[in-house]
């Protein structure tokens, strides 16, 4: 049978260099190595442009080429004739051949002298293995394919937000051997990713926040891509790392309050994976580990159809949250007793505070501010999603407004924070607020 390129995708790793052969006009041949050879899809690779070379320049004049690959497990060379198509400088291409430069750059100690400028595109027209001797493929470490299947027959029995996100992570550790995972939800309002879960780290992280567009998971959504770190590297590190970032781009002032992302202090093999609901991008999954090239593209494919799974869950979750009718009067709450919290909400971006701890902030904290007036004015305790969608001051986007997941998120904020309120879940699109003290509420203008 005739060979493909999903069949040596691991060639493309950059384990081991690969080199490219060119012709000048004149006859004159060039042979060099390239920082990246990127498997594009099952017709396409790509290669780093990253400065006027001699490869580029004869590529310009004549479009053709020849490029060997060694598979860095059994030591097989590949030769492939490739045609030069055009070079991409933006969008998900560029985005994830950028990123992946940067850990390869960091990783042999080329940062801040390998810069990508454009990722060129070639059509593959033939793949051959040159004769020689080569190792036996290992078996690999596990059949992904079934850790899929068994993962997707485990999410289409979650029955709410708060158990599917569980179960993810859970399948990700026990299936995938992934210990450390997170998921986080687009605040498209905001340009802003919300962590809703985690898993793996000394600290949740349950409500940090990255801006849209910086480190891995910020690209990815941006883009609605795949992005694949095989080596640590500073650039797309986070941390103190995004905060500067989001400094220097003028975003400190969303910056006021921070809940420190989760992370590990040494990753090495990072990949986001963006979540699709309804044709748009609504959130992230991101892993990452300790080890270099932990994460191929078998993995990378695994993800993103694992990731396709929760984005169908979530919609469906959500459609099926929509339909529950605003919970009928119930009785008066309970009498509480004890040393009043007070709670102050700054009106500016809906920041809620617990006493001088800050608890949350945006659609989640107008939510939460809704809750307590409605409590301390009326003595509701229970409440429908469907009647939060409804209210104007909320400001809801009109679609996609992943509500489920403000509500999962602010849940859990308040387990974290042992705070003498909680929210639970009493039915479909229903849920009651716990209070267990008196409460004390102060609204601050600015």
């Amino acid at each position: 049978m005739p060979l493909t390129l999903d069949a040596i995708r691991d060639c493309f790793e950059g384990a081991v260099p690969g080199l490219v052969a060119t012709c000048a006009p004149d006859g004159t041949p060039n042979v060099t190595y390239v920082s990246q050879i990127h498997y594009v899809d099952p017709q396409h690779v790509a290669l780093t442009y990253q400065f006027f070379s001699k490869t580029r320049e004869n590529i310009l004049a004549n479009p053709h080429a020849t490029a060997d690959l060694v598979h860095p497990l059994t030591a097989a060379q590949y030769r492939l004739a490739i045609e030069y198509l055009r070079t991409e400088t933006e969008g998900p291409l560029f985005e994830s051949m950028k990123a992946k430069l940067a850990g390869i750059a960091s990783h042999t100690g080329m940062t801040g002298v390998f810069r990508l400028l454009g990722s060129d595109v070639y059509r593959v027209q033939a793949i051959e293995l040159v004769p020689g001797r080569h190792l036996a493929a290992p078996p690999p470490e596990r059949n992904l394919l079934a850790a899929l299947r068994t993962a997707s027959q485990r999410i289409a029995g979650a029955s709410d937000l708060a158990g599917l996100l569980e179960c993810a992570l859970q399948s990700l550790e026990t299936l995938f051997g992934i210990h450390h995972a997170m998921i986080l939800m687009l605040d498209a309002r905001r340009d802003r990713l919300y962590t809703v879960a985690s898993r793996g780290y000394p600290t949740s992280g349950i409500g940090s926040e990255i801006p849209l567009g910086l480190g891995v998971i910020g690209v990815a959504a941006r883009e609605g891509t795949p992005i694949r770190i095989s080596y640590a590297t500073a650039e797309y590190s986070y941390g103190r790392a995004v905060r500067e970032a989001a400094e220097r781009l003028g975003m400190a002032g969303q910056l006021e309050v921070e809940i420190p992302l989760p992370g590990l202090a040494e990753s090495a093999s990072q990949l986001a994976v963006p979540i699709v609901t309804g044709g748009h991008v609504t959130g992230v999954l991101f892993v990452e580990s300790p080890e270099d090239r932990r994460f191929r593209y078998d993995d990378e494919d695994a993800l993103v159809a694992l990731a396709g799974e929760l984005g169908a869950a979530i919609h469906a979750l959500q459609a099926d949250e929509r339909e529950e009718e605003a919970p009928r009067a119930g009785s008066a709450p309970a009498p509480v007793a004890g040393p009043p919290v007070v709670v102050r909400r700054y009106a500016a971006n809906d920041s809620v505070f617990l006493g001088e701890d800050y608890l949350i902030k945006g659609v989640a904290g107008a939510i939460f501010w809704k809750l307590l007036r409605d409590y301390a004015n009326e003595g509701r305790t229970e409440f429908s999603n469907r009647e939060l969608r409804l209210d104007a001051s909320l400001r809801l986007p009109d679609i996609h407004d992943n509500l489920e997941a403000r509500l999962v998120l602010l849940a859990r904020r308040l387990e974290e924070r042992s705070a003498a309120m909680r929210i639970e879940k009493t039915g479909r699109g229903r849920f009651r607020l716990c209070v267990h003290r008196p409460v004390q509420l102060v609204e601050v203008a600015g």
